[in-house]
């Protein structure tokens, strides 16, 4: 209950002030941690940041559909690819050059290259738990909410400025910024055709959350030390990939109307932001500064490379 007040608080923020709902979210999270310290709330905010995230996650699917993706052609669709599995390579072997762990890098990685928050907290659940896991989990998403929100300010600016048209606009801010909430704000800042092509190369990204997220946890199940699994192997499949993966095939099949498609994606929503603010509770302000400059430099670097990436893919595109 504490969690959805603060989800309903953040979203108010969002409306009417403009700030983006999931940083609003966290924020007010971290601001009543000590209700995760010990008490009634404790047992309620560890449900609300695993389950309740888990249910959001396999919710998003019901946005997906094969038509829309088959849409946009190959070679922006493999373009879009692309530049997700390398910038996820880009964060892993970062992670590993700045003496970071390798789930800091997946999880950095992956958060830029898919989807952002929504990204790094289905990651998160499918990754071994250490003592810095929350640190982590709180900083990645207060990273690529900033940078998601400076890049939805910037970028359109930058799109203007190398005089890219519409279609190619539309592929760089869907194909570059982390959430889809600031995809849709640069999108449709431009045009509304640069708004739909933005939109739809942003759900090519969210529907790689599926399989990156499948193929992290057989690693981890095939790969990680037994100390690291804390005596617990993680599933094959997590059941929350497979509810996307069939509620995407649902989509893809016309078996959801519009009426439910749009009542699962707001219930979606509502599910990611009430986890992210029960994550926000669970992680002390003091922890998240432990982090230390070479994190914030690897998911900067993260942001940059993708960036520079679909803007190469683009000009050698157009040749």
């Amino acid at each position: 209950m504490m969690a959805a007040v603060l989800a309903a608080a953040a979203k108010y923020l969002s409306e009417h002030y403009g700030a983006p709902a999931m940083l609003m979210a966290l924020l007010l999270g971290i601001a009543f941690h000590f209700l995760a310290e010990e008490g009634k709330c404790v047992a309620g905010i560890e449900f609300t940041a695993r389950t309740v995230l888990r249910i959001g996650v396999a919710l998003l699917g019901a946005r997906i559909s094969a038509e829309l993706i088959v849409g946009l052609g190959f070679n922006l669709i493999a373009l879009v690819v692309l530049g997700v599995l390398l910038t996820i390579g880009i964060g892993f072997l970062g992670a590993k050059i700045l003496g970071r762990g390798w789930r800091f890098g997946l999880l950095t990685g992956g958060s830029v290259a898919i989807c952002g928050a929504s990204a790094a907290m289905a990651i998160s659940a499918v990754l071994p738990k250490n003592e810095h896991s929350e640190r982590n989990l709180i900083f990645t998403v207060l990273s690529v909410t900033v940078l998601s929100t400076l890049a939805m300010v910037i970028y359109p600016i930058v799109t203007t400025t190398l005089e890219l048209d519409h279609r190619a606009t539309g592929v760089f801010l869907g194909g570059t910024i982390h959430d889809v909430a600031q995809v849709v704000g640069a999108g449709f800042s431009v045009s509304q055709e640069t708004g739909e092509i933005a939109t739809l190369v942003k759900l090519i990204r969210v529907t790689m959350l599926a399989p990156v997220v499948l193929i992290i946890a057989l690693a981890v199940r095939r790969y990680a030390d037994e100390t690291e699994l804390s005596g617990t192997r993680p599933p094959i499949i997590p059941f929350f990939v497979i509810m996307f993966l069939v509620f995407a095939a649902m989509n893809s099949a016309g078996a959801l109307p519009t009426i439910v498609i749009d009542a699962m994606s707001e219930a979606s929503r509502w599910a990611l932001l009430t986890s992210i603010a029960a994550v926000g509770m669970k992680t002390s302000l003091k922890r998240i500064f432990e982090v230390g400059g070479q994190a914030i430099a690897l998911i900067v670097a993260e942001t940059i490379f993708i960036a520079i990436f679909v803007l190469a893919g683009l000009a050698w595109l157009s040749q």
